[in-house]
């Protein structure tokens, strides 16, 4: 898809739903343009008045249309007031909804290779940039752009000739535009680019801060974030003087074209000519303001406009970029197992982290994946979720290849507990549910099978997390991940090294609540090596270098004395 095709996706989101709004704010807008070149007409006529020029018009019929232009002009403002706020609120609320409904369609190994600094960067300061340029700008130009026109057609009913001239000296101008235009567009990209870098470093600052505090990281730390604050400083600055640079040659050229255009209104007045009269130089003053201030203004705005529009593409870039061919619907089961073939895999192209794989898992068994450091422990689970794209061999699922098998079915049958938890700051319920509805007895199963029950009891299911969980231990929070898993009743449940971080109690009592669970497959990485666990395992594999040095039963594997009889007695 096209720049252009990407790009309407999202500006469309600006509309949906709210034409009205917009149509009646820019009524207001038509209509404020409307007041404002009969305030000047209004002006001419008292000032002619004044001078004892007959204009058809009394004092008084002068001040009766003045106050009707002013409760015209109140009229224009409130349509403005209770419009355009409104249109601006809904077109960034859906803008910024589909922009995210649109991330989430993506695959976890395709955001797992992003940063995701560039997001917070698009859906904050790059939001309000486009909030600002472009849809703001949009009426701007458009009250610009009526009062030049409405201006240019007033001056061409009082004099043809000096609007001819008025036109010439408006074209001065113009040329600003061309001057810096394209250099504002890319001087926003460089700020949006250099505040990406920014948010990276202040939320690895964040992340980090325990790390930093505990190796006297203080002052690398402080450099680090100093000099990227710097970086995103200084693109502002320079953005800020090409606007002033802008602005300035704007107001600059519009200067010249008044006091052009106001020499030769008294001249023309002075020697007669044309029906020039004093109330005319005047309206022609008035006239000329509203002409070169926008030609003074629409260049910077348009500029402006160019370079939100550039933050939109930049967000449909990212967005679209590394996504994952989206593959079939396949049933919400797993009958016969995963199986997998001659697989290989590799980070980098070169080096197999994974090499020859071939083992089936039959649905409804339990699997222990056992090894060293290093061994492809994870890298192997995280291949039977989708996480990681571009391996050779086959992975199938119930005989279907994985790559064929759409995101939504296969989170349908595969469920993932890992050793980070995610913790919403929000209720124990909403964790668990992840703020969808389900049954109130589904949820208390989940809660019971997953040992929450106590918890729950003590502090009730609205009880509120804390930020990344920091009201909970290790413990509740694995077994909140647990409780996720079964309430979603995925056939498939695969545990990445859950309980690594935790005590060797808990530990035991989590893998044992997970191995106690009927009808799941599940396919457990694990570091720990507990006899009594093991041996609930149906079979256990273990790898080696990246291959599956050998696999069985517990008992199977010790009575070998080979590779996993010297991992397990040195863990003892």
């Amino acid at each position: 898809m096209d720049k252009n095709n990407l790009r309407r996706q999202f500006t469309l989101q600006f509309w949906k739903g709210n034409k009205i709004s917009f149509s009646i704010a820019m009524i207001g807008y038509i209509l404020q343009v409307f007041v404002n070149l009969m305030i000047s007409w209004l002006l001419q006529q008292f000032i002619d008045a004044s001078s004892g020029i007959d204009t058809g018009f009394s004092i008084l019929d002068l001040i009766l249309l003045s106050i009707v232009m002013v409760a015209l002009l109140t009229f224009c403002a409130a349509l403005i007031y209770f419009s355009k706020p409104k249109f601006i609120s809904k077109a960034m609320r859906q803008y910024k909804d589909f922009a995210f409904s649109e991330l989430t369609r993506k695959g976890i190994s395709a955001f797992s290779k992003e940063n995701t600094a560039a997001y917070i960067s698009a859906f904050s300061n790059d939001a309000a940039s486009i909030e600002q340029n472009y849809l703001l700008n949009i009426f701007n130009l458009v009250l610009d752009s009526l009062l030049f026109l409405g201006a240019i057609a007033m001056m061409f009913c009082y004099s043809p000739l000096l609007t001819a001239a008025a036109i010439l000296f408006a074209l001065l101008p113009v040329a600003a535009s061309f001057i810096t235009g394209n250099r504002i567009a890319k001087a926003e990209k460089e700020i949006s680019e250099k505040n990406e870098s920014f948010m990276s470093v202040l939320r690895d600052g964040l992340a980090g801060f325990s790390v930093i505090k505990s190796f006297k990281a203080e002052i690398s730390a402080i450099k680090l974030f100093s000099e990227s604050n710097k970086s995103v400083e200084e693109a502002k600055c320079r953005r800020k003087k090409l606007g002033t640079v802008l602005q300035m040659l704007g107001t600059g050229a519009g200067l010249i074209s008044q006091f052009g255009i106001f020499i030769l209104c008294a001249y023309f007045a002075v020697n007669g000519k044309d029906g020039i009269t004093p109330g005319v130089v005047m309206i022609f003053m008035q006239l000329m303001g509203l002409v070169t201030e926008p030609i003074g203004t629409i260049p910077e705005m348009l500029a402006n406009r160019k370079s939100a529009a550039a933050l939109i593409d930049k967000m449909a870039k990212a967005i679209y970029s590394n996504t994952r061919e989206e593959g079939n619907y396949v049933p919400a089961a797993l009958n016969e197992g995963i199986e997998i073939s001659d697989l290989c895999f590799s980070y980098n192209g070169k080096d197999n982290v994974l090499e020859d794989i071939c083992f089936k898992f039959e649905a409804g068994k339990s699997y222990a994946i056992v090894g060293a450091s290093g061994s492809g422990k994870s890298t192997l689970l995280n291949l039977l979720s989708a996480g990681h794209g571009g391996y050779s061999g086959k992975i199938t699922y119930d005989k279907t290849e994985l790559r064929n098998i759409s995101g939504d079915s296969l989170y349908n049958i595969i469920s993932i507990i890992q050793q980070n938890v995610f913790i919403f700051n929000s209720s124990i319920r909403n964790n668990i549910t992840m703020f969808r509805d389900f049954d109130d007895k589904d949820v208390d199963n989940a809660v019971f099978l997953s040992g929450l029950s106590e918890l729950v009891s003590e502090r009730g299911e609205n009880f509120i997390c804390g930020e990344s969980g920091s009201g909970l231990s290790g413990g509740e929070r694995q077994r909140i991940s647990i409780a996720r898993s079964l309430l979603r009743k995925t056939p498939v449940l695969l545990v990445d090294e859950a309980t690594a971080a935790l005590d060797k109690e808990t530990s035991f009592h989590i893998l044992s609540t997970i191995l106690s669970l009927d009808e799941l497959t599940k396919i457990v990485v694990t570091h720990d090596l507990d006899k009594n666990l093991l041996k609930k395992y149906d079979s256990v594999l273990v790898l080696k270098n990246g291959k599956i040095f050998e696999h069985g039963t517990f008992d199977e594997l010790m009575e070998r004395k080979e590779y996993f009889y010297s991992l397990f007695t040195v863990s003892q």
